[in-house]
């Protein structure tokens, strides 16, 4: 029967990924159709012919929105959904700016202002379509990105995503996860001081945008320098330890690891809230200076227009005064996506600073078609085409500048711990948090990831039925089962079933999950000492040392605080991701574990957590199976209504 479930399941996923690959070949296609007409745009020389391939272009732009639209719905990475509706938002905003700087073009052939306009919108409707070309290729069979490069700090999908990014924030947590990962470990070997030092590298780097701002307060900008040097402080004396450790094995050296990763930590904490407290004074700047290079905009209009050396001269003083305008709104895009907390926040101001940088100076230009062709109503509606957009560009900014300042207000300045409910410790936090009920369209966003940790749960099931019979007291079995039943519950969850009915409950169950696993992996590691050195020996190593990493991960994302709807939910989908990661990697430690038993014939009894078989607070296996989701009864972490996120 497993080996018709697997079959099936292999089955199903050939005829997804070959349905997958029909829907991105009709989506390629399209793009290559709206860049076939953009080629015969470019090329035609009278407004007759003009029309004619307009017409074929609205056609194929009309089906390659569709399709874009519809492939951006089934993305499940973040960052690729954002630079989707970013690509999109350039092609419909650039589509009429193509018609009027053509017409312009078209009318004033002789205009380099005119052309300028036009070649400058036909490069980024390229872009973003070079962009489209590429979110979708991206995970097809055969498509590999070299994104090793990018993740020099963890294996974490998470964290790599933040490290792609390029922002300070993503660097700073990249490094705290690096010596939270030394402290778990007790040292770092030299690839991991590496990886320190260019991580500490690239965080320096980033940080320069803000100390290099002209606009960046002279207290803010001692206060981060200080700090990036406290950093780097900190991380000498963690590395000096770690080399003590390594070359001589000094022994009490615990205290000075632990004071070292505490120094790197704190640092590293103090350094992101002055970073952000750099980007929110420039930000509330934001709005006004949006508004009054809106109504430059529109007084650089009116005056194109006008004729006479006074006239041209005011043009003149309102174009170097909207150019200064842009630099600083440029600037202020660039520091907030730096302290974006979301990958689609990052994309948005990513792209709000390319695109205000790419077409900012466009509404100058304009201007100077229309002072050299004053009578032009060409000229006149391309101008005011490009204005329009700069205010589009402008509102985006303003709009993203609210939105950050709104959820880093919603971060207190020093962020308060609360240990969630542990076995046997059923307190509760000092302010109960009010208990958060998914709706069902939330449930149908991680629906997916839940059945994906459903499927590793099934596998776990079958490979612990192939072995239970060999051993009653075989600790590894009952843990491993014990872990399969939990993220069984945790998938029921995401259905809006079972006895986990609040998002506490779910962060509760994580919890136990991820201590579970801790215990799992004290077992298995002293059952690795009876397996003989090979192959099989290596390669459960291999896995087993990553299950500490993975159970940190987990537990921190457990115990982030959060406020609002929106951040629970964001926590909920990364606490189902964390889990479905470790479970995969128990499931290979189980799978190699009993094949060495098999293999070596190895004895089972005896094995134990080190005193933690019992687990916290005294209680028995059997009575954490019960609580903690192998009994199926009992609420984890007592009443959900207490403690909530």
């Amino acid at each position: 029967m497993v080996s018709a479930a697997r079959a099936l399941l292999a089955a199903v996923t050939r005829v997804l990924l070959l349905a997958d690959m029909v829907v991105v070949r009709q989506l390629l296609l399209a793009k290559d159709k709206v860049a076939r007409s953009l080629d015969r745009l470019e090329s035609v020389s009278n407004f007759a012919e003009f029309v004619r391939a307009f017409t074929e272009f609205g056609g194929g732009m009309v089906e390659l929105a569709r399709l874009t639209a519809e492939r951006r719905a089934d993305l499940r990475d973040e960052r690729r959904r954002a630079q989707v509706a970013a690509a999109r938002n350039v092609l419909e905003r650039s589509t009429l700016m193509l018609l009027t700087s053509s017409k312009a073009c078209l009318r004033h052939p002789g205009s380099a202002s005119a052309r300028e306009n036009r070649d400058t919108v036909f490069c980024q409707m390229r872009r973003a379509m070079d962009l489209i070309h590429y979110v979708v290729r991206d995970g097809l069979p055969g498509h590999e990105e070299q994104s090793h490069e990018l993740q020099p700090f963890s294996d974490s999908h998470e964290q790599a995503a933040q490290w792609e990014a390029g922002t300070a924030l993503g660097a700073l947590r990249g490094l705290t996860a690096q010596v939270r990962t030394a402290r778990a470990r007790g040292g770092a070997d030299a690839a991991r001081r590496r990886a320190l030092a260019s991580t500490l590298r690239a965080l320096v780097e980033r940080t320069h945008d803000f100390t290099d701002s002209a606009y960046t307060s002279h207290d803010h900008r001692q206060r981060i320098l200080a700090l990036a040097e406290r950093i780097a402080y900190e991380l000498e004396r963690l590395v000096a330890v770690a080399v003590s450790v390594e070359e001589q094995g000094a022994s009490g050296s615990g205290a000075a690891l632990e004071s070292a990763c505490m120094g790197a930590t704190s640092a590293a904490g103090e350094l992101e809230r002055a970073l952000v407290a750099a980007a929110r004074d420039q930000a509330r700047d934001l709005p006004p200076l949006a508004e009054d290079a809106r109504r430059l905009a529109s007084d650089l209009a009116y005056m194109a227009s006008s004729s006479g050396e006074r006239e041209s001269e005011r043009l003149h003083n309102i174009a170097s005064r909207l150019h200064e305008q842009l630099d600083h709104i440029i600037e202020v895009c660039k520091l907030l996506r730096h302290i974006a907390m979301s990958e689609t926040l990052q994309v948005s101001a990513k792209f709000a600073e390319i695109n205000l940088r790419i077409y900012g100076p466009q509404v100058m230009t304009a201007a100077r078609t229309l002072a050299a062709h004053p009578g032009s109503a060409a000229a006149r509606e391309n101008l005011d085409v490009f204005v329009d957009m700069w205010a589009w560009l402008l509102a985006d900014a303003a709009r993203l500048a609210k939105e950050l300042l709104d959820l880093t207000n919603e971060r207190p300045d020093k962020q308060q711990y609360s240990s969630l409910p542990r076995p046997g410790k059923h307190g509760t936090t000092s302010k109960p948090l009010k208990a958060v009920r998914l709706d069902s369209d939330e449930q149908a966003k991680i629906a997916k990831s839940g059945l994906e940790m459903k499927m590793m749960s099934s596998e776990m099931d079958a490979e612990t039925e192939k072995w239970q019979g060999a051993d009653e007291n075989n600790d590894i079995v009952k843990r491993a089962k014990n872990m399969s039943s939990m993220a069984f519950a945790m998938y029921q969850f995401t259905k809006g079933e079972g006895r986990l009915n609040t998002t506490q409950d779910l962060f509760t169950q994580a919890e136990y999950f991820a201590e579970e696993a801790n215990r799992l992996y004290k077992i298995v590691r002293q059952f690795s000492y009876q397996v003989p050195a090979g192959t099989m020996k290596k390669e459960l190593l291999e896995h087993l040392d990553k299950v500490p990493t993975y159970v940190q991960q987990l537990q921190f994302t457990v115990k982030e605080p959060t406020v609002g709807r929106a951040a629970t939910f964001s926590k909920v989908d990364n606490v189902i991701q964390e889990t479905k990661h470790l479970m995969n990697v128990i499931s290979k430690v189980v799978t190699t574990c009993f094949d060495c038993a098999n293999k070596y014939k190895l004895d089972f009894t005896g094995l134990s957590a080190g005193g933690a078989g019992a687990g916290a607070g005294g209680r028995s296996a059997r009575d954490e199976d019960s609580a903690a989701g192998g009994g199926g009864d009992a609420k984890p972490g007592g009443s959900s209504s207490d403690t909530a996120m």
